[in-house]
């Protein structure tokens, strides 16, 4: 089956994995305390607070971030629909990888490696898998009957 390459949020040539890192990692600060601050990136990222005050100004000049100097800042709208669409990739491979039955950690692992380098389509498919998997838990199970008997 071939799945038609559409328009989506996702990743770009443009955004980096350190950009996705950050803007997720923002919008998590968000939503537990209604904003971020570069020291709370930079703990979070294990990065130096330069490190992430220089990627936060480039985030706002590309209209990602809401930022003023010195002051705790937001995503915009854009940012928000970006860090959006980074947590439901990083929730679908995660979703995933737990259902094939891989231990917590290494399912950690992997979708820190995986979700930055996945095309749209690829996405689609393997989010449609888990919600029929999730849906039909009987056909989860004779896929793992199937493959313990070869």
């Amino acid at each position: 089956m071939r799945v038609k390459a559409g328009n989506s949020t996702a990743r770009s040539e443009s955004r980096s994995e350190s950009t996705e890192d950050h803007l997720k990692c923002i919008q998590e600060l968000v939503d537990q305390k209604g904003y971020a601050r570069v020291v709370d990136i930079a703990a979070s990222l294990s990065l130096s607070n330069s490190t992430v005050s220089n990627m936060v100004r480039r985030l706002a000049k590309r209209g990602f971030v809401n930022y003023e100097k010195y002051r705790g800042f937001t995503l915009t709208v854009e940012g928000s629909a970006v860090a959006d669409h980074i947590r439901v990739r990083h929730q679908t491979l995660t979703e995933l990888l737990q259902l094939l039955g891989l231990d917590p950690e290494t399912v950690e692992e992997e979708v820190e490696v995986l979700e930055h380098h996945l095309r749209p389509e690829t996405l689609r498919v393997l989010s449609k898998l888990v919600r029929f998997w999730r849906n039909h838990p009987e056909q989860l199970a004779a896929f793992f009957r199937d493959g313990r008997s070869k």
